[in-house]
C-alpha cells in the first residue's frame, strides 16, 4: 500500500477536529436538555468515527483513482461511493436500533458542516498570512 498523501492526512484531521467539536456541542445540547445518557455518547461516537472513517476513506481513493486511467479512475470511485455509502448506513442502523436515533444519525453530517465551514477558515488564513507579510 502506497503512503498515505499529506494532503489526505491534513484534511482528514481538519475534519476529524470539526467532528470532535460538533460532536461535544450535541453532548452540551442533549444536557442541557436533560436526555443525556449513555446511549446518547455512544451513538455520538459510532456515527462520529464512521464520519472520520467515511473521509479518510474517500480521502485514499482520491489518492489512488489519481494514478488511474480516466474510466478505471470513474469505476473506483463510483465503486468507493456505493460502500461508503453502505458503510454509513450500516452503522448509522446500528446507531439507531442500539442508541439513541438522533445522536446517531446527526454526525454522520459533521463533516459536510466541516466542509461548508473550510472556504471560511482558507480566507480568514490568508487575511491573517497577508497581514503579517505587510509589517
Amino acid at each position: 500500500m502506497s503512503k498515505l498523501d499529506p494532503t489526505v492526512k491534513k484534511e482528514t484531521l481538519y475534519i476529524t477536529a470539526w467532528v470532535l467539536i460538533l460532536s461535544a456541542v450535541m453532548q452540551a445540547v442533549f444536557l442541557v436538555l436533560g436526555k443525556w445518557g449513555i446511549d446518547v455518547l455512544l451513538g455520538n461516537l459510532l456515527s462520529g468515527v464512521c464520519a472520520c472513517l467515511n473521509f479518510l476513506l474517500m480521502g485514499i481513493t482520491v489518492q489512488k483513482a489519481i494514478e488511474k486511467d480516466s474510466d478505471d479512475a470513474r469505476s473506483a470511485m463510483k465503486f468507493s461511493q456505493t460502500m461508503r455509502l453502505f458503510m454509513q448506513f450500516a452503522f448509522g442502523a446500528v446507531g439507531v436500533i442500539f442508541f439513541n436515533p438522533i445522536a446517531s444519525v446527526i454526525p454522520l453530517f459533521f463533516p459536510r458542516i466541516a466542509v461548508t465551514f473550510r472556504p471560511l477558515m482558507d480566507k480568514r488564513s490568508n487575511k491573517t498570512h497577508s497581514d503579517k507579510g505587510g509589517e
